[in-house]
């Protein structure tokens, strides 16, 4: 038995249109009710868009893996993330992501240098450094500090920086009104709001937010671009600046490496923040993990620095992670489009029309999991089917960083859970909501307290 951390209750039945432009504003989880985690195929109907929502593992395989050139990344995903993203790997298809991917590959290679694992320590030990200022057994919002340390993490590989706490600030406060802002712009065009409507309602504060995002970034690359020729970093924007196509042997330009390195700062922190967040929360939870987690750790490693072989070693630590990312897969859904009129199962897919693919609801199917919204890091000890379990993606549009993000996430928690244990603050319940991410509105209190005799 494992414990079971809080998830949103469905609603008993589908909520007409009014109720669904309201709740889904907030949080695209709050429109969901019971029938979506039970079908293995729904439809979503909406004044300006009708899409497929396909929890069929043997559909998700066709649509991300066998047939994935019939199922492009969605053009109003596409349209929503321009602001911060332009046209980078996250959102473009075809011939233009191919030369993207392949461009941006030799910089991931980078994560198996142990330069890259110095500057991840690195941040790591700063973080430890906070965190040890703060009196033993007081209640931490650990969210905040997750969120810091990971973009701290991208700040160094990317661009050879430490991230300081003001301009830290500004950069998280502009991507968290992006992702709220995001989400209410996306309900305005399923339900037809006029354009000067939507901006009256707030469009523009997600265009300055993308602005102010992107512009800190310019302020750091620009330099380099321009000297690039005596650049002798080595991080991954060195990597980017370097590069050349195989075939034209042009390098990126400005604009395109300022959007890949805005798209890699998205999906680099953003992501990992709220998967290490619901891991702390998970660990709060079972005591019993927490402990098996923490006796690997000292067995592996009591004290000094963890190494790269360290990190490999710790099997159960990882399968915590991989449980978390299980319940709360930081990106709950995948939006694709179909370029052709097809048949997935009983229904018929129009050209155009939209799918999405949902691991927030393919790994709380109850047909795929024994007990669903269980925490049991145990599940992972046997092989997995791909297509039930897809927190990075599927097929060639999975993560380009999943390595990196890995290789993170345990750095990050083996050095907390070295040193300190997690209570959940009582009486303590997350809002989880689903914007571009799967975060919890209200913060992630904890108490972390000294473990003796480190």
């Amino acid at each position: 038995m494992g414990v079971c951390p809080f998830h949103p209750n469905p609603h008993k039945s589908k909520a007409g249109l009014i109720t669904t432009f309201f709740l889904k504003r907030r949080s695209w989880l709050d429109g969901l009710y019971e029938r979506s985690y039970k079908m293995k195929v729904g439809q979503v109907k909406m004044p300006g868009f009708d899409l497929l929502v396909v929890n069929d593992p043997k559909e998700v395989k066709k649509i991300m893996v066998d047939n994935v050139k019939e199922f492009p990344k969605s053009e109003l995903l596409h349209e929503l993330l321009k602001p911060l993203l332009g046209v980078s790997i996250f959102t473009t298809n075809g011939d233009v992501w191919k030369a993207q991917r392949e461009l941006l590959r030799p910089s991931f290679e980078l994560t198996r240098i142990s330069k890259v694992f110095d500057l991840m320590s690195e941040a790591a030990s700063d973080m430890m450094d906070r965190f040890r200022k703060i009196p033993s057994g007081e209640i931490v919002e650990v969210d905040e500090h997750m969120t810091f340390v990971t973009a701290d993490v991208i700040f160094r590989t990317i661009m050879s920086q430490k991230l300081d706490e003001k301009k830290g600030k500004e950069i998280l406060n502009a991507f968290t009104t992006f992702q709220e802002e995001t989400v209410k712009t996306a309900i305005r065009k399923f339900f037809c709001v006029p354009e000067w409507l939507s901006k009256i309602l707030g469009e523009n504060k997600r265009i300055e937010a993308g602005k102010v995002i992107k512009s800190t970034l310019a302020e750091i690359i620009k330099p380099r671009y321009d000297a690039y020729e005596n650049d002798t970093h080595q991080d991954i924007l060195s990597s980017l600046l370097h590069t050349t196509h195989a075939d034209t042997n042009e390098r990126f330009s400005f604009d395109e490496i300022l959007d890949q390195v805005s798209m890699l700062f998205l999906a680099g922190h953003e992501t990992t923040a709220s998967s290490l967040t619901w891991t702390l929360y998970c660990l709060s939870l079972d005591k019993n993990a927490q402990q098996k987690a923490h006796d690997e750790i000292i067995s592996i490693c009591k004290d000094g620095r963890f190494s790269i072989a360290n990190i490999k070693d710790m099997k159960y630590l990882t399968n915590v992670f991989k449980e978390a990312l299980r319940l709360y897969p930081p990106v709950g859904f995948f939006a694709r489009q179909a370029k052709k009129e097809m048949k997935i199962r009983d229904k018929t897919l129009q050209k155009g029309q939209g799918v999405v693919v949902a691991p927030w609801l393919i790994h709380r199917h109850d047909e795929y999991w024994d007990a669903p919204h269980e925490f049991r890091p145990e599940r992972h000890e046997k092989p997995i089917l791909k297509e039930k379990y897809l927190p990075f993606g599927l097929g060639e549009r999975i993560c380009i960083g999943q390595g990196f993000a890995m290789q993170e996430a345990i750095i990050i928690l083996a050095n907390i859970l070295r040193e300190f244990s997690l209570d959940l603050q009582e009486n303590f319940t997350p809002d989880v909501v689903g914007r571009l991410t799967v975060r919890s509105a209200n913060g992630m209190m904890i108490k972390m307290t000294k473990r003796a005799g480190i």
